[in-house]
């Protein structure tokens, strides 16, 4: 989930699939999208990442975001991402599709550099009795 600040009503939150690259996390989206609007105004953002695997765990991610209109840095973003969705590589005799779907949808690269994390140690309830002995600790912020 990808949180950042939007102009009126408050905070947002969208569903995104990212790719690393050192620490830093790439995102594909639109040109027009709100996102990108929003880490124009202020690149504030963060993102809470969930693991897949019950019980569910998360890790939440502060960091400055800036918009890259990179045309090569959209392709390869958005090739992994599609990799990724597919559950295979994408062959490079698609990369000239994917080149053409950057340019039609004015695809741009979201960079978020993380400067710091929130965590919670999870607490879960298997059973019943668990809750006899089940504990919260108070969460903090860690830098990345």
């Amino acid at each position: 989930m990808f949180g950042y600040g939007r102009k009126e009503h408050g905070p947002a939150m969208t569903v995104v699939y990212y790719l690393m690259d050192g620490d830093d996390l790439l995102i594909s989206t639109m040109a027009d999208r709100g996102k990108t609007k929003a880490v124009t105004r202020d690149g504030r953002v963060s993102l809470c990442i969930l693991n897949e695997k019950w019980p569910l765990s998360y890790i939440q991610v502060y960091g400055t975001a800036v918009v890259s209109d990179d045309r090569e840095l959209a392709t390869d973003v958005l090739a992994g991402v599609i990799g990724i969705m597919a559950g295979e590589e994408v062959p490079e005799s698609r990369r000239p599709q994917i080149e053409q779907m950057v340019d039609d949808e004015k695809r741009v690269v979201i960079r978020v550099t993380p400067y710091a994390t929130f965590e919670t140690p999870p607490r879960h309830v298997y059973q019943m009795s668990d809750i006899d002995t089940l504990t919260h600790n108070t969460s903090t912020s860690i830098p990345w």
